[in-house]
């Protein structure tokens, strides 16, 4: 959900933050290489998190709520699925001998990340438990399923969602007495277990829940790492104690395709700015740490986004007004004050005695305020319109100019001699100097 608007005002509010202002600098702005992707999707102007994943993780473009899989699947129809599967940058590095590895801030089964190792005609079968009858009738498998079976040695994933990984009506472990918190499985499975016994005798596989137990880790002695409901943001650590802890996770994972920072959609879908704009921030963060650890000589990092969000600001602020304060006017129309940020549609949309609601009278500085919209909706959309695409390290200058979103992996792929195109990676195709690529860092916002 990180559109351009997103970046340039998660940009000026990360400057505030830091007694600076509009002339400050994101960690994914220093990238020397700067594109555009196009995020149709095969039948949509604007598009879902699911095809737009499928485009920039498989390299091929989807219909809309399909994951894996190519526009021959039709959405809801598990009969349309077989053949159709495609496969994903995660799986070719994998296949190349690299360590792979899925991290994002929402569920795990969610349609960003699912899309490195599933394959369905729906992005909300979670478990069997949401799946229609037909489609298990069908043969089709759940996504939390396919996490534990489809790449079985996926050295970490860490995310949320393991309610769809046990049996109906278990109860958390970390909040027991919460009914929309139990297991959601019909097949009464326990797939975190699956998930070990997969593993190969002598390997190490460690599954935590919790901070303390992420923290605790001598990732030295680590082959596998499962994590429920962590917090992944930077902020998670204390600064000031928990660097040597925070870079031996990152330096375990920053060769892993498929960081994501996905509660900025969460945040804008709600209407909620502040939430968006402080979660891009910290995802900023994340990226600046994963560049420090890694060398450009070695490593090619790219920072996209899935799709936009029909978010804006604006109203002739001067510099250095709070980003999510107020334009320093009213409206020439109905003589009432409005924030600069506002979406195109949303919950924000309120009319107060049959007029638009005066935003003085209300804390628009609340982590929950709900900025104003044009058109009422209970959830906000994504926007239509192009994503930023930041890359830096060797073949980064491949990703430049405006592309189809489903070039992203080819490029990587190209620059990091995996996949099924690596006829220039012969030792005859080699320049004088060779390029040595043993890392592959890709950072990807969700849906």
């Amino acid at each position: 959900g990180m559109g351009v608007s997103t970046v340039t005002a998660a940009r000026i509010l990360k400057g505030q933050l830091h007694g600076q202002g509009e002339e400050s600098l994101l960690e994914m702005d220093k990238f020397p290489f700067v594109a555009l992707a196009k995020t149709y999707n095969t039948n949509a102007q604007v598009p879902d998190s699911a095809g737009t994943a499928t485009a920039y993780l498989c390299g091929v473009k989807a219909n809309e709520g399909t994951l894996g899989v190519s526009a021959g699947v039709t959405r809801d129809r598990c009969n349309t699925t077989k053949g159709q599967e495609v496969t994903s940058i995660l799986r070719w590095a994998k296949e190349a001998g690299k360590a792979v590895g899925i991290v994002t801030t929402t569920r795990v089964t969610h349609a960003t990340p699912s899309a490195a190792y599933a394959h369905s005609a729906n992005r909300d079968w979670y478990s069997d438990g949401e799946m229609p009858p037909d489609a298990l009738e069908g043969g089709c498998k759940d996504i939390a399923r396919q996490l534990v079976e489809n790449i079985p040695d996926i050295e970490v994933i860490l995310g949320g969602g393991r309610k769809y990984m046990y049996p109906k009506n278990v109860s958390d472990v970390e909040y027991p007495h919460e009914e929309k918190q139990r297991g959601t499985r019909l097949d009464g499975r326990n797939l975190v277990q699956a998930w070990r016994e997969a593993k190969p005798r002598g390997k190490v596989a460690e599954y935590v829940w919790h901070r303390r137990g992420l923290l605790a880790l001598n990732l030295s002695r680590v082959d596998f790492l499962l994590g429920d409901e962590i917090p992944i943001p930077t902020g998670m650590w204390n600064p000031a104690g928990q660097e040597e802890g925070r870079a031996g996770i990152v330096r375990f994972v920053s060769n892993l395709p498929g960081s994501s920072g996905g509660r900025i959609d969460h945040g804008h879908h709600e209407g909620k700015a502040k939430q968006a704009l402080h979660e891009a921030v910290e995802l900023d963060r994340a990226i600046g740490l994963a560049t420090r650890l890694t060398s450009t000589q070695d490593t090619l990092s790219v920072v996209t986004a899935d799709h936009s969000h029909v978010f804006t600001f604006g109203g002739y602020t001067p510099r250095g007004n709070p980003i999510f304060g107020l334009a320093p006017m009213q409206s020439d129309v109905d003589r009432k004050p409005f924030t600069s940020i506002l979406y195109g549609n949303g919950p924000g949309y309120k009319i107060v005695a049959g007029e638009r609601e005066n935003v003085s009278a209300v804390d628009f500085a609340h982590a929950d305020y709900q900025a104003q919209s044009a058109v009422p909706l209970r959830q906000e959309t994504h926007g239509g319109e192009d994503v930023a695409v930041f890359a830096r390290g060797p073949m980064a200058h491949l990703l430049h100019g405006v592309h189809e979103q489903n070039y992203i992996p080819h490029a990587m792929a190209y620059a990091a001699c995996i996949g099924s195109n690596r006829g220039h990676c012969n030792a005859a195709a080699r320049p004088a100097t060779p390029l040595l690529l043993p890392f592959l860092g890709l950072l990807l916002l969700l849906c």
